[in-house]
């Protein structure tokens, strides 16, 4: 489980107080906070980067007329609350973690709803009950919850604790053919989730993986319908890939991927080697293929023929390859997104994506980890906020990741940029008028990680006399864990809970922070890809201040989080 927390702009002083708030869960309209839990129990915090997490939000009113609350939300997110056999594993833990993070001004819970476990026994034979024990504990708690529609794999990622597979009987059809999964140069197959190549084909008990996730959403809506219709389920966060990230599985754990290596590109099974050939004849160069010089997992750029200075990622077949690649990946958001839409349309909820924050190489001309990743983003090229505009078709929020990385935290071997990073995925969103969330990459306890999120939450802080001028509509902590739970460690969350609500209180109403849920509307026409491609056009990035307004170690509470980062440093000494 995760923990979320919302920032909004709510607004000003006087009768409009309220406005200011944010929220703290993964909600369309403001930063969350997520607290994700791991196998061990439903404690545990959520995975960051690479995995997706349930997530808690809490809610912040502005009672007085001072600054704009951004309210926030924590959400926990577990791996392991249901186990794989579709158990829900000690419920009385659960419900105590629940209420803890009630307690500490979480607005709800981010949560994986897993399609292994869901439709493990066969095509179309779904079991909800275990989940639906676990929404009522979260409604009984009082809290929110977003749900992730989870068509990947648990397991082979960064903070990935349990195992997951996909269903079975999926795996049983990849036997007799391996190439339903994404693939590598050297044939190396990854069941973490099902290449994009199928998503259209009926190769699954007759039907195609779009209709599998369809049908599986569907099956979701009917079975959660109270829960749908009493309000607890406010997101729905649509999984589009490993860790449920829109992206390819270029940097997988499991085959020996360590960072920063670039990756490798995963479209080497015969239905995308087919697609390409298609595409490169129809272009008029049948003679191309897909590029076989672009190194191995743990490269780095300059080691690869295909990413070196002035190497075929700057020639003509190298763009047509990434173009290629890149749209293929949009191409599969969007008609997932589109079945989603289809299924929830008139519920009072949001739809989410994920964007993975691949930071390293982001300094070098090539970015070589974000173009074997599926995201063509160059200095002179934007490879986000198209994805973003594809997006605004299904009034979808885009999640993100790494919100508490600072560069001088990365290794400058790494060539690492999160900050940059997140400031240019945020402004492609808001330039696309879609509201943006997001989320921290790993596990941390200290007030420098807190404020770097708080920032980014809101880049030019809270406004007194209006909505802020740019603000996220959520925050996902991850995760929710014992170690998070520990007296010292979440004193100083209960803190950064409370300056994500920039000083307010808890507030039950969205409304009155200017938060309206309004029932889901049908997405709008297809875009093509001519108009796609039109936002890879660069462009500056808001500006962001140096520091955030609402510090966890500044002013009151600061004596605490100095406190807890000292004696987190000393306990980091003896590990």
């Amino acid at each position: 489980m995760t923990t979320m927390t919302r920032t909004t702009a709510l607004g000003g002083l006087g009768e409009k107080t309220s406005a200011y708030h944010s929220r703290c869960f993964f909600c369309p309209h403001f930063p969350f906070l997520n607290v994700l839990e791991s196998a061990e129990g439903a404690s545990k915090v959520w995975r960051q980067g690479a995995n997706s997490a349930p997530a808690f939000c809490s809610r912040s009113a502005i009672q007085s007329p001072r600054a704009i609350a951004s309210e926030i939300s924590t959400t926990e997110r577990t791996l392991g609350v249901v186990t794989v056999d579709n158990v829900l594993e000690d419920g009385d833990k659960l419900v105590k973690d629940l209420k803890e993070l009630r307690a500490a001004g979480v607005d709800g819970v981010m949560i994986d709803v897993w399609w292994g476990i869901i439709e493990s026994k066969g095509p179309k034979q779904y079991d909800w009950s275990a989940y639906r024990s676990v929404f009522q504990a979260v409604e009984d708690c009082g809290l929110k919850l977003q749900a992730i529609m989870s068509f990947h794999q648990c397991g082979g990622n960064v903070g990935d604790v349990v195992t997951i597979p996909i269903p079975k009987w999926v795996l049983e059809i990849g036997e007799s053919d391996p190439d339903i999964f994404y693939t590598n140069l050297k044939g190396n197959r990854n069941p973490e989730y099902l290449t994009l190549g199928v998503d259209n084909l009926h190769l699954f008990d007759g039907r195609t993986a779009v209709q599998i996730y369809g049908d599986y959403m569907k099956s979701f809506r009917e079975n959660m319908s109270d829960f749908l219709e009493t309000g607890l389920v406010i997101d729905i966060e649509v999984g589009l890939g490993p860790a449920g990230e829109l992206r390819y599985p270029s940097y997988p754990e499991s085959q020996g991927w360590a960072f920063p290596g670039i990756g490798e590109f995963q479209c080497f099974d015969k239905y995308l080697q087919a697609e390409f050939k298609e595409a490169a004849t129809a272009a008029g160069h049948p003679e191309w293929a897909l590029p076989d010089n672009a190194g191995e997992y743990n490269d780095t750029p300059e080691s690869s023929e295909f990413f070196r200075s002035n190497g075929t990622y700057v020639t003509e077949k190298g763009k047509f390859f990434l173009t290629w690649y890149s749209n293929k990946l949009m191409i599969h958001g969007d008609q997932i997104l589109d079945e989603a839409n289809k299924v929830f349309v008139g519920c009072k909820l949001k739809l989410a994506a994920k964007v993975s924050g691949i930071h390293w190489w982001y300094e070098v001309d090539n970015h070589a980890a974000e173009l074997t990743a599926g995201y063509y983003n160059l200095k002179d090229r934007d490879g986000y906020r198209p994805i973003a505009r594809m997006l605004s078709r299904h009034h979808a929020i885009l999640n993100f990741t790494c919100l508490e990385m600072r560069n001088s935290e990365q290794s400058a071997d790494a060539k690492s940029a999160p900050e940059e990073l997140v400031q240019q995925v945020l402004s492609g969103g808001w330039r696309e008028n879609i509201e943006v969330a997001g989320e921290n990459a790993l596990s941390r306890y200290d007030s420098v990680a807190y404020d770097q999120i708080l920032l980014n939450a809101r880049p030019n802080g809270i406004n007194k006399d209006g909505q802020p001028k740019l603000r996220m509509y959520g925050v996902t902590y991850l995760r929710l864990s014992d170690e998070l739970l520990q007296k010292t460690n979440l004193d100083i969350f209960k803190i950064f809970v409370k300056k994500m609500h920039a000083d307010q209180d808890y507030c039950p109403d969205p409304e009155k922070y200017n938060h309206h849920l309004g029932p889901l509307e049908r997405s709008k026409p297809e875009i093509s890809i001519e108009d796609l491609l039109e936002a890879t056009k660069a462009e500056e990035p808001f500006p962001w201040d140096k520091e955030t307004d609402m510090s966890v170690s500044g002013g009151a509470g600061g004596l605490v989080g100095l406190l807890s980062n000292l004696i987190s440093k000393i306990l980091a000494l003896f590990k």
